[in-house]
């Protein structure tokens, strides 16, 4: 399993690398891709427990949200949202005409994923877009990646106290508190690095990474665990096979998606 988890980051990590330094179109086109792949993982779930969200209501709509981060004012970004929420609605009234039982909380279904995977993870494409976000994304990505790692290494070495017994039992304070500290600890690392590609003129400071990579390692583990909630009501190991050993697209980007919008508006704040 771990052969398998290191094969898959390696073969990934350089095209994600190069999509990240070119952002644009094509950085906002594969996160689209990527969270409409998770957004139908997502539909799968609750339709295998026999639900009947609209699969691709979720993978149109969360796509077309990711991509509107791209070009279009806030204004029709939030009118796209809104014309989404009207067409899910319409979908599920039909739906429920056509026979089925549980149309209200199939609306519930395809309205959240929507909004969780679309809006929520159109924060990346809106992080990259900022001055240097190029730079900023591979703090808070990597930001979130070390911190998993440590709180993984430290929980399994030291931890005692359970941090989420029902939800994720092997997940610990101990760990959790070492997740943040080495994950804001590289987080200013990294800054200082990239500082140095960038340039002198650049608004990357060590303080600043410090900052930004502590608040995402502080809260990003909350979508770890809001993914942990909806596979153990479906009784599943992982959301999809997408990525071999590492699980599907929902499964990785859990926390990620935290880390774009805390990295946006904390970047945002400092600068």
């Amino acid at each position: 399993m771990l052969r398998e988890r290191l094969l898959v980051t390696l073969l990934l990590l350089p095209i994600l690398i190069w999509i990240i330094a070119r952002g644009g179109w094509l950085f906002a086109g594969a996160a689209a891709l990527v969270l409409g792949l998770a957004a139908a993982e997502y539909g799968a779930l609750f339709r295998n427990a026999g639900l009947r969200p609209s699969l691709q209501l979720l993978v149109i709509g969360a796509a077309l949200l990711v991509l509107a981060r791209v070009e279009l004012p806030a204004e029709w970004q939030a009118l796209t949202l809104t014309g989404l929420t009207l067409i899910a609605l319409t979908w599920h009234l039909l739906d429920y005409e056509r026979g089925a039982l549980r149309s209200a909380t199939d609306f519930a279904v395809s309205l959240s994923g929507i909004v969780y995977l679309g809006w929520i993870g159109g924060y990346l494409v809106l992080l990259r877009g900022l001055p240097e976000g190029q730079w900023w994304i591979l703090i808070a990505l990597p930001a979130v990646w070390i911190a998993d790692s440590a709180a993984y290494l430290v929980g399994s070495w030291k931890g005692k106290r359970p941090l989420t017994p029902r939800l994720s039992p092997k997940k610990t304070w101990e760990g959790y508190l070492a997740g943040v500290v080495f994950g804001g600890a590289a987080a200013a690392g990294l800054a200082g690095l990239w500082r140095i590609a960038a340039g002198p003129e650049s608004n990357l400071t060590v303080g600043r990474g410090l900052i930004v990579g502590s608040i995402i390692s502080l809260l990003s583990p909350l979508g770890d665990l809001g993914i942990s909630m909806l596979k153990r009501e479906m009784k599943v190991k992982d959301t999809g096979t997408l990525f071999a050993a590492h699980g599907g697209a929902l499964d990785r980007l859990d926390s990620w998606l935290w880390a774009g919008v805390l990295g946006y508006y904390a970047v945002g704040w400092l600068t």
